[in-house]
């Protein structure tokens, strides 16, 4: 073990709300169990979940930390009974299931990859939730392929930027829905071959226009409520709705079952942080097999908008929330 401060920075929520509920305190580093490792975080990742626990909608796993956070970059300072790999300090990022929003964070020893050459400790932390969400989700349930066409909800966030840009990495077509002109201009710049202004066009007749009525393969949606059935409508033969949220609620009153028969749809969905350890390390090397070495010649890197001092973490869930970012959000400890 290095030697190592007795004390660090973390962020709390003071309760359930808005904001104004974060808070910074200081505290004991925590200490790695059998299988984890200490990271000395220079940089953390901010996420829509990461709101959605403060607002008290997406509490931590079971024996996961209160303190916020999914994704996090930085040195491996101590290692757990058992740990070999990665090695002390080992340059990593990882997802976590809490506690990314501090100095030093827990993470598996599985769920640790190697920062990619010639990335930033930055863009790493903005890798691990997006990139883990966007590959099982659209490649591996989605079963997206090379040639076919991919309708991106939200394309501008972090999710949706990460889709754009791998889905194009490996040969597919993009339309992508985004909130405003600029949000749109954004998705091209990220290889989107169409983007839609959902907010002064109806991207349902949008889509049907420019897949000449055919529909896409397949359809990556955090909205949910009215975009349900539009979706189902939109896929074409052998389609694949994947959801991953449910911006609208996850809830519809009236619903056709009857183009999944006809069109032999397949209607799936996933979240990451329930899962086990294992199951995240099964993506994370998938990830690291198939994505890392683009990431290594400057390819599909993760599109980071705004940074902020761990100590403003409130002005960072502020401007996710404002619906004005573009891309990714990242606090910096000052590691």
């Amino acid at each position: 073990m290095l030697a190592l401060p007795k004390l660090m920075r973390e962020i709390v929520f003071d309760g359930a709300g808005a904001p104004d509920v974060i808070r910074l305190r200081e505290t004991a580093l925590p200490a790695p169990g059998p299988g984890k490792v200490l990271v000395e975080v220079v940089a953390a990742g901010v996420n829509r979940p990461d709101c959605l626990q403060r607002e008290g909608h997406y509490p931590p796993p079971a024996g996961e930390s209160e303190v916020p956070g999914l994704e996090i970059a930085g040195r491996v300072v101590a290692l757990g009974e058992g740990v070999s790999s990665p090695h002390l300090g080992a340059m990593v990022c990882a997802l976590v299931g809490s506690g990314g929003y501090a100095e030093y964070a827990v993470a598996d020893a599985r769920v640790c990859l190697p920062v990619p050459r010639g990335v930033s400790l930055v863009e790493a932390a903005a890798i691990p939730e997006t990139y883990y969400t966007v590959f099982d989700n659209v490649f591996t349930r989605g079963r997206l392929k090379p040639g076919e066409t991919l309708l991106v909800h939200g394309g501008a966030g972090g999710i949706g930027a990460t889709a754009i840009q791998l889905a194009k990495l490996f040969g597919s077509q993009v339309i992508a829905t985004a909130g405003s002109a600029e949000k749109c201009a954004f998705c091209r710049t990220l290889g989107a071959d169409h983007a839609i202004d959902y907010k002064t066009h109806d991207f349902f007749t949008e889509v049907k226009a420019l897949t000449a009525k055919r529909g896409v393969d397949v359809i990556l949606d955090m909205v949910g409520g009215s975009y349900i059935q539009k979706n189902l409508a939109l896929l074409g033969l052998e389609g694949r709705l994947v959801q991953i949220a449910f911006q609208q609620g996850s809830s519809v009153e009236a619903f056709d079952f009857l183009p999944i028969m006809l069109k032999r749809l397949t209607l799936t969905g996933s979240t990451m942080r329930i899962r086990t350890a294992e199951q995240k390390a099964e993506v994370g090397r998938a990830l690291h097999d198939k994505i890392w070495p683009s990431l290594e010649r400057g390819k599909a890197l993760p599109a980071v908008q705004a940074t902020f001092p761990l100590e403003n973490a409130r002005a960072a869930h502020e401007l996710m929330e404002s619906g004005k970012h573009v891309g990714k959000i990242v606090l910096e400890t000052g590691k």
